[in-house]
C-alpha cells in the first residue's frame, strides 16, 4: 500500500506532505500516518510543516466512510481525528500549515490547530461545511473554532457553514498569511525558520499556559 503522507527533514525543519492524488481525505489510516510523522518530527526537528498537494490541503474526513454503514469505522475515524486535533493544538513543537488550496471540514479544523498558517491565493474554499452536508460539528471542533476565529465570524463559520476565500479566511482567523503561489514556498520557509529560532522550552511552556485550559 502506497503511503499518503511523506516525511522529510531539512536540518531543524521537518515536513509532512499529504497527497492521495485526490481530495486528501483524512481516513483513520491517513491520520495514523500523520501521527507517525509527528512522532518522528518530535525526535528529529524543532519545527514541523504540514502541507497538502497543489490545489488541495484537505477535503476533510473520508466521505466514503461517513456515508457508509460501518458505524465502528466511522467512530474510529472521528475519534482518531479529534485526538489528532488535540495533539496538534497542544504540541510542544511549532506546527506550520502550508495550506496549498481547499481546506474544508476536518481539513479546516486541522489548520485551526496550527501555530502559523500560510495560504496560497486563488479560487479556493476554506471553511467548515458540516451543516451543509448534514453533519453536526463535534464539540471539540466548535471549541477550537471559538478559540481561533474572530467572534463576529463564529456563527457564520460554524452554524451557517460559510466558506471563505483565502483572503477572507485570513481576516477571520483560519490563516495568518496569504501569498501568491510564486512566493508560497519561501513564505513557508521564512515562517519555519523564524519559529525554529525561538527557545523551544519557553515556546512549549507558553503554549501550554495559553492553550491547556
Amino acid at each position: 500500500m502506497n503511503k499518503i503522507v511523506e516525511y522529510s527533514r531539512n536540518d531543524e525543519i521537518a515536513s509532512l506532505i499529504i497527497d492521495d492524488g485526490k481530495a486528501n481525505a483524512l481516513s483513520a489510516a491517513v491520520i495514523a500516518e500523520i501521527n507517525d510523522g509527528l512522532d518522528r518530527a518530535a525526535r528529529e526537528a524543532r519545527v514541523l510543516v504540514i502541507r497538502g498537494r497543489e490545489g488541495v490541503f484537505s477535503g476533510g474526513f473520508d466521505l466514503k466512510v461517513i456515508r457508509g454503514n460501518d458505524e465502528d469505522l466511522k467512530a474510529n475515524m472521528r475519534q482518531a481525528g479529534m485526538k489528532l486535533l488535540k495533539r496538534l493544538y497542544l504540541s510542544h513543537q511549532p506546527i506550520i500549515f502550508a495550506v496549498t488550496g481547499h481546506a474544508v471540514a476536518m481539513g479546516a479544523l486541522l489548520i485551526l490547530a496550527g501555530d502559523w498558517r500560510v495560504g496560497v491565493s486563488g479560487e479556493f474554499r476554506i471553511g467548515l461545511n458540516e451543516t451543509s452536508i448534514g453533519l453536526p460539528l463535534p464539540v471539540a471542533g466548535l471549541e477550537l473554532a471559538r478559540d481561533r476565529l474572530e467572534p463576529k465570524a463564529f456563527q457564520r463559520a460554524t452554524i451557517n457553514a460559510e466558506q471563505f476565500s483565502p483572503g477572507n479566511a485570513a481576516a477571520i482567523g483560519y490563516l495568518d498569511q496569504v501569498v501568491e503561489m510564486f512566493d508560497f514556498d519561501s513564505a513557508v520557509m521564512e515562517a519555519a525558520t523564524r519559529l525554529a529560532e525561538l527557545d523551544s522550552g519557553a515556546f512549549a511552556e507558553t503554549k501550554r499556559r495559553v492553550r491547556q485550559a
